[in-house]
């Protein structure tokens, strides 16, 4: 299935995209998109029913806003340095174990959402990443299987990071993960079941009409399973958090001087197979 929220931001109801592409409202038969929704087996199943039968009431699209599809994050965990190629544009060493950092679910936009430039900054970059949506609780797994069995869904993430800020200004990676709008999420929450296998999935992404990323989950030091798994040993992951996990080669920190870091007025775009694309204008904040 494909879920996503809609409405003012603040204000979004449930939906489903169906598989004739048509938007229908999921208000009258759940309360939100979120983690009480992944971890109800019933609920979905009422779901999944209620779209088969066409009885879901269908939501006029045009002019109506797209918000992030999950609702009350808990937490985002994002893991660094996670593709072979990226770690060789940069010229860091293969980590030996996940690189993890935390975004503050108040990050988190709707997929065409603006952006905004944090004041100061020169140093703004695009990272499209695979989102992992946890749907029923993890702590102490044994396998990657094991983890691969606690994924709810997949979402298609944009973990805007700030270089300076991350990497030049002390402390943690998280002092240029957390400006606002830095987690555009959407435009649909793809149940695991739909998906698939997350290691065969095409990830690319646009800056002002060009292609600057274009890259595959295969690609991933550590799959999706395994970084549930290694995350499980340290923190339980709740249904609703995220795990954005990483981003392919393209990035602008890893160009020639002079890096094309985003400003004000640029347009990214970015999209991976199966779960939608984003487009996002961006401002100075």
């Amino acid at each position: 299935m494909k879920l996503l929220r809609v409405g003012p931001d603040g204000a979004e109801r449930p939906a489903l995209l169906d598989q004739d592409g048509v938007l229908r409202d999921l208000s009258g038969l759940v309360a939100d998109v979120d983690g009480a929704l992944l971890s109800d087996e019933g609920a979905l199943s009422r779901v999944r029913d209620a779209a088969a039968s066409g009885e879901l009431p269908r939501l006029a699209a045009e002019g109506l806003r797209i918000g992030a599809p999950v609702g009350r994050i808990g937490k985002i965990v994002g893991i660094g340095l996670n593709y072979h190629d990226h770690a060789e544009e940069i010229g860091a060493a293969i980590p030996e174990e996940p690189i993890m950092f935390l975004k503050a679910p108040d990050t988190v936009v709707g997929p065409d959402d603006t952006v905004l430039v944090p004041r100061g900054s020169v140093k703004t970059d695009w990272e499209a990443e695979l989102g992992v949506v946890i749907g029923s609780t993890a702590r102490y797994l044994d396998s990657a299987e094991e983890a691969l069995a606690h994924v709810g869904g997949y979402v298609l993430a944009h973990d805007i990071s700030e270089r300076e800020f991350q990497i030049e200004r002390g402390g943690t990676w998280d002092k240029g993960k957390n400006c606002e709008t830095f987690t555009p999420l959407g435009p649909w929450l793809v149940t695991a079941d739909e998906v698939g296998d997350p290691q065969t999935l095409g990830v690319r992404l646009w800056v002002n009409g060009e292609k600057q990323q274009d890259g595959t989950t295969a690609n991933q030091i550590f799959p999706v399973g395994e970084v549930v798994r290694y995350l499980s040993r340290f923190m339980t992951l709740y249904p609703g958090d995220v795990i954005v996990t990483g981003t392919p080669a393209g990035v602008a920190m890893g160009r020639p001087e002079p890096k094309p870091y985003l400003r004000a007025g640029d347009v990214v775009e970015l999209e991976i197979d199966g779960l939608g694309r984003q487009r996002q204008e961006l401002k100075d904040a």
